[in-house]
């Protein structure tokens, strides 16, 4: 057992993470690092038989490179990318059958929910929130035409745990074909595997940890179904919803050290943590890997460790939190998460949930006196003294 209950990470991930799709020996210059291709358009050498490398829409090199390795860590059959999060999350939508109906959990990401919920391709789908973690409900919310189901574990920002494995043995119960998700995008490929528990495609963005340096967008969706991949390639062809080469090359380079960027994370939010649950001033600390956290039992079960995104309830008002904020040294106030820095926010004033109606966030526990902070690589001991100080001066 690993630190706090967790599972130990299987081994060999990051000699995966540095090989899987690098060989040197497949680039005639025998560069170890593998080169950026800005090229749109390849020379065939045959009309014969279709090339790898065709037309930059379809594949380049850079991307084949970090798609064979996301794949690899992954322990998937495939990857694809995309140029955001987001346009993964549509790629997935695209590929339904008209009049889909879609099951999401209630607390999925925010920007998720706007993507699915709104037809702008006019698909006539329906969409339904359900709350995963009752499995009774769960059941009884499946309809005929029932397509695709998504959830997010943990989930962002209230770090809810679903079980993986039991939503895609009931959901696959109900049909088959029905398409189970999981946004993956918290613990990445390092600390969680959800194709291993039965879903059929996992999906990141893998703007946050993935990448880990704040500097790209990108999304990706794995899977071991060649139909699904099938779809999502032939579509992706057609649209045009790439990552392009430089993006590639900048995660490619991000995923060889992404374990060693996750064990800090899950380190220094640990203590993080536990500073905040002992501390007068905070109601409630939503940590996976705290006891006190009502599915912590589960996330041990299902995953190798944490990264460093959590969120707290102050004892407090909007007053609070707006100068438990500003009162903030080394804490960056900024919308996102997973960077090497350490960012801290009030989702319901930034980020997706400043755009979902009021009844929304209430209902999932966004309020005025929530905080979220994705816990960077800085000194544990540092952290702590910041959050220390910041929560004296808000509580003064």
């Amino acid at each position: 057992q690993g630190k706090e209950g967790f599972k130990d990470v299987p081994k060999g991930f990051s000699t995966k993470a540095i090989h899987s799709g690098q060989n040197p020996e497949q680039w005639s210059s025998r560069a170890v690092v593998p080169p950026i291709t800005t090229s749109t358009i390849f020379k065939l050498e045959s009309l014969s038989e279709r090339s790898e490398f065709m037309y930059g829409r379809e594949n380049t090199p850079t991307r084949a490179v970090l798609e064979k390795c996301l794949a690899s860590i992954s322990n998937s059959k495939y990857a694809l990318t995309f140029a955001s999060g987001c346009e993964s999350v549509t790629a997935m939508k695209m590929i339904l059958k008209q009049g889909a109906h879609i099951l999401a959990d209630t607390h999925i990401y925010a920007g998720v929910s706007s993507v699915l919920t709104n037809d702008v391709y006019q698909t006539n789908s329906e969409f339904d929130y359900v709350d995963t973690t009752d499995l009774e409900k769960l059941q009884r919310s499946f309809k005929p035409n029932t397509q695709l189901v998504w959830i997010e574990t943990p989930s962002n920002p209230l770090m809810k745990i679903i079980d993986i494995e039991k939503v895609s043995k009931i959901s696959h119960e109900h049909n088959p074909s029905t398409i189970v998700v999981v946004d993956n995008t918290i613990l990445t490929p390092y600390f969680q595997r959800p194709l291993e528990f039965g879903a059929d495609v996992v999906m990141y963005a893998l703007t946050k940890h993935v990448n880990g340096h704040s500097d790209v967008m990108m999304g990706a969706l794995v899977t071991n179904s060649d139909e699904i991949y099938q779809k999502l390639k032939r579509l992706r062809d057609i649209t045009g919803l790439i990552s392009s080469p430089f993006d590639c090359y900048q995660v490619n380079r991000s995923l060889k050290t992404l374990a060693l960027r996750m064990e800090k994370h899950n380190e220094n939010s640990l203590h993080v943590a536990k500073f905040l649950e002992q501390h007068p001033s905070i109601e409630r600390v939503n940590h996976p890997g705290l006891k006190s956290h009502p599915q912590h039992k589960l996330a041990i079960k299902q995953s190798y460790g944490h990264c460093g995104v959590m969120s707290f309830y102050l004892r407090g008002k909007l007053e609070h939190s707006l100068k438990f904020l500003q009162s903030l040294k080394i804490f960056i106030i900024a919308g996102s998460m997973g960077g090497f820095e350490s960012v801290a926010g009030l989702p319901i004033r930034m980020t997706a949930h400043w755009y979902m109606p009021e009844e929304f966030n209430k209902s999932v526990g966004v309020t005025d006196n929530f905080i979220r902070i994705s816990v960077g690589l800085e000194d544990k001991e540092d952290l702590i003294e910041d959050l220390r100080q910041a929560l004296e001066i808000a509580f003064e």
